[in-house]
């Protein structure tokens, strides 16, 4: 299975980077996790845009979902046809909310391009990926997500705060893709986003075999950010950036 960091600056885009968004492929299926600010743009650097399987939207906060209204245009309109429809997996009331960030009537909205369904507590699967999801602690209703191909596995925090739901679903996983926005202060608010000490502490605790710190916003001091995590986890420990291809 390979990752690409498509997207990794957190609340907004970054100087060098989009919003979040991370492709992963498998025995020539694709999917997405997330499609944030700017991000289909640089998705069309890595991937042919109409080659995606699936979307799996961790959350409804723009940093992590807007970009899907172009991807609707790029569906859409194209000069050869509408592409086929596919997938859209997410929070509920996903259609509704990308109609209306678009201006469109719910019916039918984004319906004809994309099959919005909600997470559901079994696995998904799509081609080679099975995907299982867990709620997590952030201000809006939002999921972290497992994805499995090929017998190995990356989880990705979507945005948390500590919470034991992210260590339950990253248990024993090869790969994890985790938020890590805030840097160690007092008087950070809780409920809503990882530092990277944190990060690294539910790593650990997970067994996972290697760490990708992610969402980092420009704000801050990326290697404080890393430094924070290296203190606390000792396996290997990345830093995302746009661009960035790991194979798992």
């Amino acid at each position: 299975m390979r990752l690409t960091v498509v997207g990794c600056a957190g609340s907004y885009p970054g100087p060098t980077t989009p919003a979040s968004c991370y492709l992963l492929e498998h025995d020539g299926f694709s999917i997405l996790l997330d499609l944030g600010n700017g991000s289909l743009g640089a998705l069309q650097n890595h991937t042919d845009i109409y080659g995606i399987d699936a979307v799996f939207l961790s959350h409804l906060h723009v940093d992590h979902c807007i970009d899907l209204c172009s991807y609707y245009v790029a569906r859409k309109y194209h000069p050869k046809g509408p592409a086929p429809r596919i997938p859209v997996f997410g929070p509920a009331g996903t259609g509704a909310r990308m109609a209306a960030a678009y201006g469109l009537s719910k019916n039918p909205g984004m319906n004809d391009e994309f099959n919005f369904m909600r997470h559901a507590p079994q696995a998904t699967q799509i081609g080679p990926f099975s995907v299982t999801t867990i709620r997590v602690v952030h201000p809006v209703e939002t999921y972290a997500l497992r994805v499995t191909a090929g017998g190995r596995s990356v989880v990705y925090s979507g945005d948390t705060g500590p919470t034991p739901a992210l260590v339950e679903i990253s248990r024993g996983a090869d790969l994890a893709l985790y938020e890590a926005s805030f840097v160690d202060r007092p008087d950070n608010p809780t409920d809503l986003h990882l530092t990277g000490g944190q990060a690294a502490e539910h790593a650990m605790a997970a067994g996972v075999g290697r760490l990708v710190l992610t969402h980092l916003v420009a704000w801050n001091d990326v290697a404080q950010v890393q430094a924070e995590a290296a203190a606390t986890y000792d396996g290997d420990l990345t830093v995302a950036h746009s661009g960035l291809v790991l194979e798992v």
